[in-house]
């Protein structure tokens, strides 16, 4: 039992901190009605709606059926790498980075595997890391804290893509320029696929339904309670393992982290002294903050004490490069490779570290620039 506490705890680091946070706040701002106006459930509902759709799409073979054909046009491991990098770079802008990396990351281990390439795992699953955090920049359901900023700043999608674009058309292109550097002797492959056909083709519309009815809310057409709502009653009847599958704890990290701010916005001196670390200085605290506690916690917490919210979406989309804790989704990549590859842990951790700081130092003068 204490064991498998611990290892709960262990899994769930972000959790534990907002929970602690949360109730250490609590004692300093005695829990009351006005906790409930701390949350937004807007934000909340959406992330829930999209995780249970995108978690439907996978499961039915979606996103293995798309990598599929496109592997199949490619004959060099140049394709083949340029492929596997950039289809978690493409799909992250419309599945989230996190759900990206879940799908993408073990399709690429079971292809390079069979195409006898094993020696690319390391820089490319490091690649796909890099490109499923910026590629869901560009998108208001790219990612958690553009879900929430987005919501919070009341932008519309155009000034979000304007804003966004430059950062991500420029990532899109180092990354390309890496595969290309990294495969500067491209050598021929054979044709590699794995099983993708769809389990249930009925349930594509359904999940094709949910995925509108989530851009309806995004759009501000529908409420999204009511989507959530819709969505979780289907679930509970048709597909149950989906609902299942969901992940609570982020929506629970989300919560506590919304009672921490809350509280701390009603204590005068440490609203003061956030206010005034960022005043002129948004993005680049929110990289330095994204870099301790990951991106997604700093959007939450940095969010109560200032109205920059370009500067935030900048700020907390290039902080989650940098550090492997600096975006949450990057760890799934190094979990997913240490524990198919042990010896090729610390490795990875210098490739990934070094290609991370390197697209950060980079974007960050692109910013000075713009």
């Amino acid at each position: 039992m204490v064991g498998a506490c611990v290892r709960a705890m262990r899994d769930e680091v972000v959790l534990c901190v907002a929970v602690v946070l949360a109730v250490a706040s609590a004692f300093l701002v005695p829990p009351s009605a006005a906790y409930l106006d701390y949350v937004d459930w807007d934000t909340l509902a959406l992330l829930f709606a999209l995780m249970a759709v995108m978690k439907g799409f996978q499961q039915i073979g979606v996103f293995a059926r798309l990598s599929n054909g496109l592997l199949g046009c490619v004959s060099t491991t140049r394709g083949m790498a340029m492929a596997l990098v950039f289809l978690p770079f493409l799909l992250s802008m419309v599945v989230t980075n996190d759900v990206a990396l879940i799908t993408f990351v073990p399709f690429a281990l079971v292809v390079l595997r069979m195409a006898g390439r094993e020696r690319l795992v390391v820089p490319v699953v490091a690649l796909q890391t890099i490109a499923a955090n910026l590629g869901s920049m560009l998108t208001p359901m790219g990612n958690p804290q553009n879900l929430y900023l987005y919501a919070r700043s009341g932008m519309g999608v155009g000034a979000l893509l304007a804003l966004t674009l430059p950062y991500v058309a420029t990532a899109g292109v180092v990354i390309a320029a890496a595969v290309a550097v990294l495969l500067r002797r491209p050598e021929p492959v054979r044709a590699v696929a794995v099983d993708a056909d769809l389990t249930d083709p009925r349930a594509l519309w359904c999940c094709i339904a949910g995925f509108a009815l989530c851009m309806l809310g995004i759009f501000a057409v529908l409420p999204p309670p009511a989507i959530a709502a819709a969505i979780a009653a289907v679930l509970l009847v048709a597909n149950r393992r989906v609902l299942a599958s969901v992940d609570y704890a982020l929506l629970a990290t989300f919560v506590a982290f919304f009672v921490f701010i809350g509280n701390v916005g009603c204590i005068g001196p440490f609203r003061e002294a956030l206010e005034a670390a960022l005043d002129g200085r948004v993005a680049i605290v929110s990289v330095l903050a994204s870099q301790v506690v990951s991106n997604v916690p700093a959007a939450l917490l940095l969010s109560g004490f200032t109205d920059d919210w370009a500067g935030l979406i900048i700020g907390c989309n290039l902080g989650g490069l940098g550090t492997l804790i600096a975006s949450m989704a990057s760890l799934i990549s190094y979990k997913m490779v240490a524990r198919e590859y042990p010896d090729r842990r610390g490795r990875y951790l210098l490739w990934f570290t070094a290609a991370n700081v390197a697209m950060l130092a980079l974007l960050l003068a692109l910013s000075a620039v713009l």
